[in-house]
């Protein structure tokens, strides 16, 4: 993990966040010699099948048809307006 002064933050902070984005680095900031905060990557973001795979393995064949004709009941591909 990576320190830097408060100071620096503030003069290169895109620089700072790139390293923390691109490379995934967890970035300590430190103000009069004491670490005063931490800038940590998120998760990556992930869509609708990468978060369901995990639940193939605990489905039948069968279990996996039902549970995906029960999710789309009475739901259609269209939007809403949701001021409506």
């Amino acid at each position: 993990m990576s320190v830097v002064t408060a100071t620096d933050l503030a003069r290169n902070t895109r620089q700072i966040l790139d390293k923390v984005a691109g490379n995934g680095e967890t970035i300590a900031i430190e103000r009069n010699q004491v670490v005063v905060a931490k800038i940590t990557p998120v998760g990556r973001p992930m869509n609708a099948a990468q978060t369901l795979a995990g639940l193939k393995p605990t489905l039948s064949p069968t279990q996996g048809e039902a549970w995906l004709s029960d999710s789309r009941y009475e739901f259609d591909n269209g939007l809403r307006d949701p001021w409506e």
